[in-house]
């Protein structure tokens, strides 16, 4: 029983009985000016569904009032952008008006036929009403009294879960919305990786960099080492903040360019980083750089601050070979070190997989791995 009542206790059966209501204020002025041609206004719904701004406030309308609150409704307030867009939302003001007559003729028709049945109930013969024929009075027809409201409850109800129904799938995302919605999505998870590898390569060197160089400063126990050792974690960090703020403005700024993101032209405060940390760095770097399109020079990058930040967590301080070659339409980059008793194994870790995923996301291969008694990166990035 408490079932059954609940919907009377729910705001939502009265929003979407209202609903049903409002285009019937269109039908009652009408009828007050011809009321031989009732079917005039669902004629004229026609040309109106047709303008694509309807769309848009049918569906403002639906979502306010069949589903209040709900976040993914279903119903697009998109103005109409193709002819099967227009062709739907004119059949469901038509399907609407339709519904929203039934829903009309119930409202008025059942609290009235109640009232006519306790009249004949109590010795009143109704009149003026073609539902009922009822010559006697009988205290008997007080026992079908409560019938009308009864089907007047289960019609409100069940009409506003219909046109609930309708409205989904006459006003619902049309394909073209929803491939649009699922790009618009795929987009924020790009990005937030996008994001989440960038604080990684950046703070995650800063971080690398500042441990080696502290654990040897303390090891050296050489004031004029230690001196120079707190110079390169002073300006690792400050590069750190420079990168943590600008991500940080990404986060906030959704439009912001990345234009200020640093590129291959900058790697030699990589590598000056590297040697400062103790790590002696082999560099050669070939091939003009500056002419490699921003966004595959901000990936090798950012591809080679994890491979040097790699080396420096898990060799320490051992030569490093650094290739870096623009030439033949493609950009290679390779960083090679000897190898440790830690070998990283294959897809393990964060930075390895950052790597991959940067060189497959520009078209380009990504390999790493042990090669003759060497840890080996060996990234190459098409230019177009």
């Amino acid at each position: 029983m408490a079932r059954f009542l609940r919907p009377l206790f729910r705001g939502t059966t009265y929003t979407r009985w209202l609903h049903l209501w409002v285009p019937m204020l269109f039908e009652s002025v009408w009828l007050f000016i011809d009321m031989s041609k009732p079917w005039v206004p669902a004629l004229l719904l026609i040309p109106v569904g047709l303008i694509p701004a309807v769309r848009h406030g049918e569906g403002v309308q639906a979502q306010l009032l069949l589903v209040p609150g709900e976040r993914d409704s279903g119903i697009s307030t998109v103005p109409s952008a193709t002819w099967r867009d227009r062709l739907r939302t004119v059949l469901w003001l038509e399907v609407r008006m339709a519904l929203g007559a039934v829903a009309m003729g119930t409202t008025a028709w059942g609290p009235l036929l109640t009232f006519d049945l306790l009249g004949a109930a109590f010795g009143r013969v109704p009149y003026d009403n073609p539902l009922l024929d009822i010559a006697q009075p009988h205290w008997a027809y007080a026992l079908l009294a409560l019938l009308p409201l009864i089907a007047l409850y289960g019609l409100v109800v069940g009409l506003g879960e219909l046109v609930t129904v309708i409205a989904r799938r006459m006003l619902g995302p049309s394909p073209a919305e929803r491939l649009a919605a699922l790009e618009e999505r795929t987009e924020q998870l790009l990005e937030r990786n996008r994001i989440a590898r960038e604080l990684h390569d950046s703070i995650g060197h800063a971080l690398t960099v500042a441990v080696v160089q502290a654990g040897a400063a303390r090891a050296a126990g050489d004031p004029e080492f230690t001196d120079r050792a707190l110079d390169a974690i002073e300006d690792t960090g400050r590069a750190a903040l420079e990168d943590l703020e600008r991500v940080l403005g990404i986060l906030r700024e959704a439009d912001r360019p990345v234009s200020s993101r640093p590129t291959l032209t900058e790697a030699d405060r990589l590598l000056e980083s590297a040697r400062a940390s103790g790590a002696k760095v082999d560099a050669e770097l070939s091939g003009p750089l500056e002419t490699v399109p921003a966004p595959v020079s901000r990936e090798g990058y950012r591809i080679l601050q994890e491979s040097l930040t790699n080396v420096l967590r898990h060799a320490g301080g051992v030569p490093v070979q650094v290739r870096v070659a623009v030439a033949g339409g493609s950009l290679g980059l390779e960083v090679r070190n000897p190898l440790t008793a830690e070998i990283p194994g294959p897809g393990r870790g964060s930075g390895l997989r950052g790597i991959r995923e940067r060189a497959a996301l520009l078209g380009g291969r990504a390999q790493t791995g042990p090669d003759r008694g060497d840890w080996q990166v060996r990234v190459e990035l098409p230019l177009r």
